[in-house]
């Protein structure tokens, strides 16, 4: 495909709100959970026509997200109607979550599912609250830490900013567990020997060449010849979803495995796998800012956690149905090997990180060209770049083989990180900046939540914290 066909591609699907271009000032996850990147960023149309990086951020903050006009005005194109919000909103909130929640079900009981519920509709409140405070100023305030900065001056916005950048960071790590986990089934009979002084089992060798293959990505300069990747991992984790379902119809496993009520000591680790699979809020600025009619967000976020809570649910009850106390923590690990289904669940699965490294990359890749000379080459800085990129996803590689325990390390990270950037961050935003028209059931049911998200914090990194130091224990003990 030529560069000009390409760039009509882009153009095309950036209008239908199907696709978005890297904005240099806005940090993008997947998420989170996730597939994906949970990140969308707007670029101005000009820049991208002309294949250059989007310098045209706005005035406040450190924010600004804009389209540039031929007159050199600042101005937002807001095209987005509100079907396609609901499709940006489910593809960024479908992702790497979607794997742990039949494990989850089936390691806390079936009584878990009113959580899982009730943190769907407690994400669609927050939501909520975030278009709130993008409704008092919206035209400083394009970002999540826009937002924080806004409530709480550069500490917020520096607060905000360390959590997303933790959260895509783990979220890396989990990806690259989950493409080792993957890889060992998809090439099970294969045996690699590695230099001796390396030590690297077949696994980790497969998981080291995938990441090779993945690593030149983190060099390219111009971010829309790669934001296409984070749209083939939404249909990634659409093709997972629909193989699950049809081995649980046509596959020849019976779905009549005993579901316990309730595994109260387990609530605590499996609440950070729900949560997880809900993380997206980073991103739903974004979603605001370009939609059409922005009145319509709230019901934007209830239509599209309805969706999604609807469909974890689903996958969470026939996951543990279909496979009992023998689900793993990915459930793409516990289908049929002989299915062609499972085979495609897996690649699925193996792609899905590979489309993400460069793009969960991008937001530290815009911010250390921003902190570079002025004077430094276009070279230069695409040398510094790449190798930093490169060092920083050798970094994760090495952490993902250390602690290759995807359920632990997701539920680490939905209670340290997630429930913060989820729940009670969005409450405390909300009424800092909106206080003095906050009705006080609204005030109650605000601390309410942030309450609850500590206790979630706390309880759920000390529970799943230990189940990792357990497992790794388990791991040097073999």
């Amino acid at each position: 495909m030529s560069n000009n066909t390409w760039k009509k591609v882009v153009a095309s699907l950036s209008r239908l709100g199907l696709y978005d271009v890297p904005h240099a000032n806005q940090v993008a996850s997947e998420s989170v959970h996730g597939t994906c990147l949970a990140a969308e960023w707007k670029g101005c149309s000009v820049c991208l026509e002309e294949n250059r990086l989007c310098k045209c951020g706005g005035g406040g903050g450190g924010g600004g997200v804009g389209v540039v006009d031929h007159e050199g005005g600042h101005h937002l194109k807001s095209d987005s109607s509100f079907a396609h919000s609901v499709i940006n909103m489910v593809g960024m909130l479908i992702g790497l979550g979607q794997l742990s929640t039949p494990y989850a079900l089936e390691t806390g009981g079936w009584c878990t599912s009113f959580i899982l519920i009730a943190l769907g509709a407690t994400c669609a409140y927050t939501a909520h609250l975030l278009g709130r405070c993008l409704d008092r100023s919206s035209k400083s305030s394009k970002t999540y830490q826009d937002i924080g900065d806004q409530a709480f001056g550069p500490k917020g916005r520096l607060i905000a900013s360390t959590f997303i950048y933790l959260e895509i960071f783990l979220a890396l790590v989990g990806y690259t567990i989950s493409l080792s986990d993957n890889l060992s089934v998809v090439f099970s009979g294969a045996r690699l020997t590695s230099p001796h002084w390396l030590r690297l089992s077949t696994p980790q060798l497969l998981t080291l060449m995938a990441v090779v293959v993945a690593l030149p990505s983190l060099w390219l300069r111009d971010l829309s010849s790669i934001s296409f990747l984070s749209f083939g991992g939404i249909l990634m984790s659409m093709l997972i979803f629909a193989t699950v379902c049809f081995t649980a119809v046509f596959g020849g496993v019976k779905a009549d495995k005993y579901i316990p009520a309730l595994r109260l000591r387990n609530v605590p680790g499996i609440s950070g796998h729900y949560i997880f699979s809900y993380t997206g809020h980073i991103v739903f600025p974004n979603i605001y800012t370009a939609m059409k009619d922005p009145s319509k967000f709230t019901k934007v976020s209830i239509t599209s956690f309805t969706l999604v809570t609807a469909l974890y649910t689903a996958l969470a009850f026939t996951g543990a149905k279909l496979f009992g106390p023998a689900v793993n923590s990915q459930i793409t690990l516990s289908m049929p090997r002989h299915l062609v289904t499972t085979k495609i669940a897996l690649w699925a699965t193996v792609l899905t990180p590979m489309t993400k490294y460069a793009l969960e990359f991008a937001p530290f890749a815009i911010q250390l060209e921003h902190s570079l000379p002025h004077s430094m080459s276009a070279r230069a800085r695409t040398v510094i770049r790449g190798t930093i990129g490169s060092l920083f996803l050798l970094v994760i590689l090495c952490l993902a083989l250390t602690v290759p325990y995807f359920g632990d390390v997701l539920s680490l990270t939905g209670s340290l990180i997630s429930v913060s950037i989820c729940l009670v961050f969005p409450c405390a935003f909300y009424l800092k900046i909106c206080w003095a028209e906050v009705s006080r059931p609204a005030v109650a049911l605000n601390a309410v939540i942030i309450g609850v998200g500590i206790v979630f914090t706390v309880v759920g990194t000390v529970s799943s914290a230990a189940a990792l130091v357990r497992s790794v224990q388990r791991g040097h003990s073999i």
